[in-house]
């Protein structure tokens, strides 16, 4: 649906964006993430066919933005994060205005005009001069305005800037159920959002795109370890041997020993008899290994000692998923796993490593993660299967 090859667009003095590549299929709904300056407005100005890129193409649908301007803009909806009204008129005299813009044939205005009313919740509202809407409303009537004409693609610039929690959940669910016939372009602050709404991530800095990919997958295409944090009840240094002896883990940090019967922590394993009425544990994968039942005419007490409950971070040797293979060994040693959680980083997480670096170092290992924009692209388009550019522009502040 829309192909973005090789795209830049250079300033005198200033930086713009340079080699931009990405591509999005029908029916995706893709996150256009990035810092202020970073070349969000500037790259869907672009696409929109607002600005002419320097270098590069734009194709939609197969239309190059370039030679066909007028049909592949028909194929577009747009959202400015300000919405483009006219305040003055009425909420059925602009949508009348658009469609005459748009050339939707006269037959066919009533009955559009009508299904976007109803579609974006503005029944009842159709006299009503814009200047006096809410700014939900007036959200609602940017969308109505980018979706009149059915375009296959819709870029929304910040479609829930300055809304409040109410009008958020609407917004979202608006473009939650446009996603289900049109391609959707979203730029956008909020990072949650890209969590709820989007299937796929593109974000950008300082000009270059730094990764592509899918909102779970992120973490892995850093390179990041898989790796398990982990509440094991049993003796420490047999929890710990038995874990390090799995062929898949690469390395176990003990975090914690903490006595399961409560009081002081201790670093042996000596027995401490239960209090009465001592709550198991109900939930948790292992929470059904129990010790052996006592033998006959000996105490419960007398044989059931509260093990240490052991925290450790376990790490991958190869980023594979080491759960399965921790839970069987816990079992056959009858060491119960009280919590097993996969560590990850958040998509906040990955926004501030990609993000956060001033200096662009060309030089720079391509190794850690913490290095410079520069590495983080090279390594993540090999990665993620993106082709992000490698090249670098020193030159003053961005402009988008």
């Amino acid at each position: 649906m829309l192909e973005v090859k090789q795209v830049s667009k250079l300033y005198e003095n200033q930086r713009g964006v340079h080699s931009i590549d990405f591509s999005m299929s029908r029916g995706e709904i893709v996150g256009f993430l990035g810092p202020n300056g970073a070349g969000k407005t500037t790259t869907m100005r672009m696409i929109t066919g607002y600005l002419n890129p320097t270098h590069g193409s734009i194709a939609i649908d197969g239309l190059s933005m370039s030679d066909h301007p007028r049909k592949a803009r028909q194929k577009i909806g747009y959202l400015p994060e300000t919405p483009p009204l006219y305040p003055e008129m009425s909420v059925q005299s602009y949508l009348q205005f658009i469609a005459d813009l748009r050339g939707i044939p006269v037959k066919q205005q009533k009955h559009r005009i009508g299904e976007v009313i109803e579609r974006l919740g503005l029944q009842g509202r159709e006299r009503q001069i814009m200047r006096s809407l809410s700014k939900g409303y007036k959200q609602r009537m940017g969308l109505a305005q980018a979706i009149l004409h059915n375009p296959d693609l819709l870029i929304l610039d910040e479609p829930t800037s300055g809304l409040d929690p109410k009008q958020i959940i609407e917004i979202r669910q608006l473009i939650r159920e446009l996603g289900e016939n049109h391609t959707v372009l979203l730029s956008t602050h909020i990072l949650p959002e890209i969590n709820t709404l989007c299937n796929r991530v593109l974000i950008i800095n300082q000009g270059h795109i730094v990764l592509d990919g899918h909102p779970d997958q992120l973490a892995q295409s850093m390179g990041e370890t898989f790796e398990v944090s982990l509440e094991v009840k049993g003796p420490r240094e047999a929890v710990l041997a038995e874990l390090r002896s799995l062929p898949q883990i690469a390395s176990v940090k003990p975090l914690a020993d903490v006595l399961a019967a409560g009081g002081s922590a201790a670093t042996d394993s000596a027995a401490i008899a239960p209090q009465p009425n001592q709550d198991a544990p109900e939930h948790g994968v292992g929470a059904e290994a129990v010790p052996a039942e006592p033998a006959a005419g000996q105490a419960w007490s007398s044989t059931v000692a509260a093990e240490p409950t052991v925290r450790v971070l376990v790490s991958a040797s190869d980023r594979a998923d080491i759960r399965e293979a921790i839970f069987y060994r816990m079992a056959e040693r009858r060491y119960p796993i009280l919590a097993m959680r996969k560590e990850s980083l958040s998509l906040e997480d990955i926004f501030l490593k990609l993000t956060t670096n001033e200096a662009i170092d060309p030089t720079a290992s391509s190794n850690g993660v913490s290095g410079s924009l520069s590495s983080n692209s090279s390594r993540l388009a090999n990665e993620s299967s993106s082709t992000a550019s490698s090249r670098q522009d020193k030159g003053g502040t961005p402009n988008a």
